[in-house]
């Protein structure tokens, strides 16, 4: 009745007419400029594959038919029928012909077709039913039903199990529990149909009983479970058949395939040798194969889990009904009843595991009991005459099997429990059709009652309560005129005034001892009924009016079969047996001393349809009426006039009125915007729910900001209601896009930000990998300011912000030509070299002062080397002048003013200590004292001693001359060297880059171009965020999630600061000033939940902590807690006062010590004063991974997998954090999660107790008796129980995943 798939038919003239996206605004002026110009617009080129398409015969769905009659739905069906589509919908409604032949339009290919689609998108089928109804139920959480009804041999059944067929298919699960069920269901329809189904005259695989199953389904939409409901089995038929019709098929299959133990054991032989099987002389049916069927039952016992023990019973008996149908009696002279032949009996004793007298006994006795003033009397034995006796033989063959049955699908409802919690569930309704012979008695009138209650629910769903509800709605409604066939179920069912039903009760109950005189008085309470137009008395007849047409019953034999109760004998014979299978099927035994009358077959038939009504009326109904097209099974007649009998009580006229004057769906405001307020800005923001109208008003929103037409929908006093379903589906569409959109919008973001990140990622790579090596030589350099500790003057280039110690400025290492000279001139071989560049030595002249040379001054690991370049025979060659090692440099010697010289004190020597001048002497100390791990002493002063030949000493001075324009002046052991920069000069800081336009770090459409801004943000990004709105009939907002309260790791502590360079105790600073506090003001009122900060209009609070969630620490009132920060603007700061004077600089220290080099071991310590701490960066370290979740590059712990004892004394070392658990945006858990339950695992359903192997049986088997036994049987086929596979656990959350795998790695470190 609701369909509420999908499907853009509603928006196609619209869409049509929009401007694709790729199309823009270039496209789009295009297709106006041509129209304009008056161009015709551009004609789809036809698609010559359209000529092979089957073309549609007829009208799919009857609501577009041009006349409205039964001759026109008739012609309508039969050319369809005819053309092979067996299938047409009355809107909702599917009306299915049977074909009486296989079309080949059930296979997998099919089906899949019809997967995830609306009715109007593929052609009518029973598999849309399906659909429409797992969909409904999924999408709208409300039960279905499938309600198929029609005549016998109209195709019920099979419509059933292709419903069937399909959730099986499309329900999903990966369990193996899910699977077990559906072959459950699956298997029912064998098992059920050889115990429930017969070949009758009209249909050669008739359902003589009703079934309703209810598939039962979680909240992901797989079958847990599913439930049978049987109705009102014809038992009659295991005695009796008319010519040409059979009994049950399970009768035929067992006598045709049964093993050779089984024929041994219950002396089985053809079903020719049964009267209860042979009488109606039909035997084999075509286009049934009764042997392959056996081994399908078979496999279905497996598959519901019946063991071989159960099998084995269930075979038992149903040997007991065939040999109990061959006791044939003879009259005797007295006219008592006799049996013919007694081994019969003895075999039934044998069968029954009871004594074969006991069973002659029942057989042609009946027990009466006297009674004197409600004193029990005398117990006599009554013979019973032919007649009689075979009424009572028959009578325990149909409760056997009738039990039997009964039990079957007790089994399988206990198989079949639902495993877990049920969500909702689906019925599939497939009960007996309506049916009219010759001669119609009880079970007819039973079987078209229920049918009567079947087109009442059809008549109350589509047609009566409908026009009802239009007019309580106050919809403009044109009323539709039909038949209610309400009287006819009150003349059937009523008490008062009493019906059918009740007078056959009273009949039964005022002359029970009698048939015939019961009968009598049935026929004449029925004169009562006279009134009622439907219902016509005719002697020993009457005839029902029903909707399906006129039936006329006959009277004998009723009351019997109403009273449906064995004699006392057969319970005692039953009683006594000692076969407890047989005990379990009679569990109710009736007690002879109540007073109470018993129910009788038309009080369980009542009860049973109420019931069924009242079920079918708790779910959503979805139909299909079947159509008989002929009663001759034939696949090429076509009865227009049965056809069209047929619509006519089916009321398709009447249906297809009512559908095209009405509103195919109808809903509450609430529901509607439940399901709808997603298409609405005014509705919704962000997934929200931000209306704050009532239902109504917000429905009537929403459906005018679809563009929907007015003439398409209406609104009620309750209730939206819309005309077509194709509005419904377009609806439905826009719903399915939004979610499409704002997963595409989501991705487009993330992608952004990841694209963002990643670039930024790139930026800071590319400025560390052009950095890290200057950063390194930036340290040496700031390690050689600390080595002159303030003693020397500077010179003005040293100090330059560029300035970096290279090291190897002669690029040795990197084997420049003049480098691989100078290496193979010195004998360095594969030793680093960590200095080099040019300068030079003071060489003696004598007589004369000495002169400066040029000299290469190479400084390796071990030894500090002065090469030579000399001209020799023309040419230039470079030799090693001398090589001292480190070792046995004991200090280095410089003056206190700007100049270049150097001197390495050696001690006493042959050739005395070098005296060397190189613009890189701070450089070439600082290596030095780097490689000597700073055992080298620095000596600064006004003059240098240098030894000149092993104890000799000298002197050279050096004095401040301002007339020396460039470098220094050396004469006569005197340098002249102009004024430096201050000795406590600091290298400057590197001068800015020239700046210039800011390149994009992204381009994405969400994000700023040029990356963060501080800029204000415009009005429209500033907007405030609507409160979401509880939805209505809800008590909390629609979408609104709260911030989980989990605790993070991934925010860490502030980093202790730094420790200080290793210099002289400065002076006490002075005491800070008091702290700054950011006050916040409320923008918005916030009504906070537990952790959360609860927040009037105008509020001022004090901010604690920030968070980059979104979520900041404030203080109101003293006491802190989380509230969200669009939420809150600055309050701006008052004016401060004037900041006192900065202290006077402190007085320049005194010698110092040398400080520990970097990167080296650690030197001594000189004079006391601690160590230089340095926090250096590795320059050989592997770019950071930048992709979330992903271990660093390097080898090192990722921020969320730091020590847990680091992270924490960090945290305790500042007063201002707070722990990361108290806030509401943190992603995981700093301590291990709860562990979630896994899904209790069901074990297999209970089972009947086996009786003890040893049980006592009242004798031997007695011989088999004479009949012509069959040949050899079919292979005894396996049987045997399956091993149910236990239920898989559940499934982990997956951020408890994330948080165990993040406490794992955390405990690895």
């Amino acid at each position: 009745m609701q369909d509420k798939n999908f499907v853009l038919l509603f928006l196609e003239p619209w869409i049509s007419q929009a401007p694709s996206k790729k199309a823009g605004k270039k496209g789009g002026a295009a297709a106006t400029s041509k129209k304009a110009g008056g161009a015709a617009s551009k004609v789809a080129k036809a698609d010559w594959k359209e000529g092979f398409k089957k073309k549609q015969v007829g009208v799919s769905d009857m609501t577009l038919l041009t006349t409205i009659t039964n001759e026109a739905i008739n012609d309508n069906l039969e050319k369809r029928w005819k053309n092979g589509e067996i299938y047409t919908y009355i809107g909702s409604v599917l009306i299915s012909v049977n074909p009486f032949r296989d079309l080949g339009i059930y296979s997998d290919e099919v089906l899949q077709r019809y997967k995830g689609k609306n009715r109007l998108e593929v052609p009518p089928h029973v598999f849309a039913i399906a659909e429409s109804a797992y969909y409904n139920m999924n999408a709208y959480h409300e039960n279905q039903c499938v309600i198929i009804s029609g005549e016998s041999g109209a195709g019920k059944t099979e419509a059933a199990k292709r419903i069937m067929q399909y959730i099986a298919a499309v329900s999903g699960g990966q369990d193996s529990s899910i699977q077990e069920i559906k072959d459950m269901v699956l298997a029912t329809n064998p098992l059920l149909e050889s115990f429930g189904c017969a070949k009758t005259l009209r249909n050669n695989n008739s359902s003589r009983h009703g079934k309703y199953l209810e598939i039962m389904f979680n909240d992901h939409g797989e079958p847990i479970g599913a439930q049978i409901t049987n109705y009102l089995l014809e038992k009659g038929r295991v005695v009796g058949q008319v010519e040409n019709e059979r009994n049950f098929h399970i009768f035929y299959q067992f006598t045709k395939a049964a093993s050779d133990a089984q024929r041994e054991a219950f002396g089985l032989q053809t079903p020719d040798a049964y009267a209860y099987t042979s009488l109606s002389n039909c035997l084999d049916v075509p286009g049934i194969d009764d042997v392959h069927d056996f081994s399908e039952t078979i496999k279905a016992m497996q598959v519901i889990g019946l063991s071989d023990y159960e099998q084995n019973e269930i075979f038992r008996m149903l040997a007991t009904i065939l040999w109990l149908g061959n006791v044939q009696y003879t009259e005797k002279d007295d006219g008592n009843a006799e049996i013919a032949d007694t081994s019969v009996t003895d075999f039934v004793g044998y069968l029954m595991e009871v004594d074969g007298a006991l069973v002659q006994k029942a057989l042609t006795m009946k027990t009466m009991e006297t009674q004197r003033g409600g004193r029990r009397g005398s117990v006599y034995d009554v013979p019973l005459n032919p007649a009689q006796a075979g009424a009572g033989r028959d009578a325990l063959a149909k409760a056997i099997y009738n039990n039997l049955f009964e039990w079957i699908v007790s089994k399988v409802n206990v198989s079949m429990k639902p495993r877990s919690a049920t969500a909702q569930l689906i019925g599939i309704l497939d009960i007996f059709g309506f049916e009219i012979f010759e001669d119609n008695s009880f079970e007819q009138l039973c079987i078209n009652y229920v049918n009567e209650k079947l087109q009442q629910i059809f008549i109350e769903l589509t047609l009566k309560t409908e026009q009802e509800e239009y007019v309580r709605e106050q919809i403009k409604w044109t009323p539709i005129k039909y038949f209610n066939n309400k009287i006819v179920c009150d003349l059937i069912e009523e008490k008062r005034p009493p019906g059918i039903f009740a007078a056959l009760n009273d009949a039964c109950a005022t002359a029970h001892a009698d048939p015939t005189a019961a009968d009598n008085s049935f026929v004449q309470r029925m004169s009562m009924l006279s009134s009622n137009p439907h219902f016509d008395a005719r002697g020993a007849q009457f005839l029902v009016k029903h909707y399906a047409g006129d039936v006329m019953y006959n009277v004998a034999g009723m009351t019997d079969k109403n009273k449906d109760v064995l004699v006392k004998d057969l319970w005692d014979l039953i009683g006594t047996s000692g076969n407890d299978f047989l005990q379990g099927l009679f569990p109710d035994r009736p007690d002879p001393n109540s007073k109470k009358r018993p129910p009788t077959a038309s009080d369980r038939i009542k009860a049973s349809a109420n019931a069924l009504v009242e079920n079918l009326m708790r779910a959503q109904p979805s139909y299909i009426r079947t159509i008989k097209p002929n009663q001759n099974r034939s696949a090429t007649e076509y009865d227009t006039k049965a056809v069209l009998h047929q619509v006519k009580y089916l009321g398709l006229q009447e249906n297809i009125r009512v559908r095209r004057a009405g509103f195919a769906y109808r809903n509450t405001f609430e529901k509607m915007v439940e399901r709808f307020y997603l298409l609405s800005p005014a509705t919704s923001y962000a997934g929200e729910y931000i209306w704050q109208g009532d239902a109504k008003s917000g429905c009537e929103r929403i459906l005018t900001d679809t563009g929907i037409a007015h003439d398409e929908w209406q609104m009620g006093v309750t209730k939206a209601f819309i005309k077509n379903p194709e509005t419904l589906f377009a609806l439905e569409t826009m719903r399915d896009r939004y979610w499409h959109n704002m997963a595409g919008r989501i991705q487009r973001a993330w992608r952004n930000y990841m694209r963002y990140k990643h670039e930024c990622a790139r930026r800071i790579q590319r400025f560390w990998k052009n950095n890290k090596e200057g950063i390194e030589y930036a340290k040496i350099r700031d390690y050689g300011h600390q080595i002159l500790a303030g003693r020397k003057e500077r010179r003005r280039f040293s100090l330059l912000g560029y300035r970096r110690f290279m090291g190897d400025y002669l690029d040795i290492n990197g084997k420049s030509p003049l480098g691989e000279e100078l290496a193979e001139a010195c004998g360095i071989g594969r030793d680093k070299v960590t200095f080099s560049a040019r300068g030079q030595i003071l060489v003696s002249r004598f007589g004369r002062s000495s002169k400066p040379s040029p000299r290469f001054l190479i400084l390796t690991e071990k030894a500090l080397y002065i090469a030579v370049t000399n001209v020799k025979d023309g040419q230039a060659v470079t030799s090693l002048e001398r090589k001292i090692p480190l070792v046995t440099i004991k200090s280095i010697s410089m003056s206190n003013l700007r100049d270049d010289w150097i001197v390495p004190n050696l001690g006493p020597t042959e050739e005395g200590d070098p005296i060397l001048s190189c613009v890189f002497k701070t450089e070439l100390t600082t290596h030095i004292l780097r490689l000597t791990q700073g055992s080298v002493n620095v000596l600064i002063g006004p003059t240098i001693t240098y030894n000149k030949k092993k104890e000799k000493k000298a002197e050279i001075k050096f004095i401040k001359d301002e007339t020396v324009q460039r470098g220094d002046q050396y004469k006569s052991h005197t340098v002249h060297v102009p004024s430096g920069e201050p000795p406590t000069s600091q290298s400057k800081p590197p001068p800015k880059r020239k700046e210039g336009v800011v390149r994009p770090i992204t381009q994405g459409k969400l994000l700023r171009r040029g990356g963060p801004s501080d800029k204000p943000a415009s009005s429209a990004a500033s907007r405030p965020k609507p409160a979401a709105q509880p939805l209505p009939g809800k008590s909390t907002p629609a979408a609104a999630v709260k911030p989980p309260a989990a605790t993070s790791t991934t925010t860490s502590a502030p980093r202790a600061p730094p420790p200080p360079p290793g210099r002289a105790a400065a002076p006490p600073p002075p005491p800070p000033p008091e702290p700054e506090v950011e006050l916040y003001k409320a923008k918005y009122a916030f009504q906070g939940q537990e952790g959360e900060m609860s927040l009037q209009k105008d509020d001022i609070v004090e901010l604690v902590e920030k968070d980059d969630n979104g979520w900041w620490l404030v203080k109101k009132d003293g006491v802190e807690a989380w509230a969200p920060n669009n939420y809150l603007e600055l309050v701006p700061p008052k004016p401060k006062a004037a900041a006192p004077p900065p202290p006077p600089p402190p007085p320049p220290a005194g010698k110092r010590p040398i400080p520990s080099a970097p990167g080296a071991p650690a030197a001594p310590k000189l004079g006391g004063a601690p160590a230089l701490k340095s926090v250096s960066a590795d320059p050989s370290a592997k770019p950071v991974a930048v992709f979330p979740g992903m271990a660093a590059g390097n080898g090192s712990a990722a921020p969320w997998k730091r020590n847990a004892n680091a992270s924490a004394a960090a945290a305790d070392s500042s007063n201002d954090s707070t722990p990361t658990s108290s806030r509401p945006g943190s992603s995981f858990a700093s301590k291990p999660p709860p562990p979630v339950a896994a899904k209790p695992k069901p074990g297999p359903p209970p089972l009947a107790s086996k009786p003890a192997v040893g049980a006592p049986k009242p004798g031997a088997k007695p011989p088999v008796p004479a009949a012509s036994r069959p040949a050899a049987g079919a292979p005894k086929p396996k049987v045997g129980g399956v091993a149910k596979p236990p239920a898989v656990g559940g499934q982990m959350d997956l951020a408890a995943v994330f948080a165990k795998r993040a406490q794992r790695l955390t405990e690895d470190e």
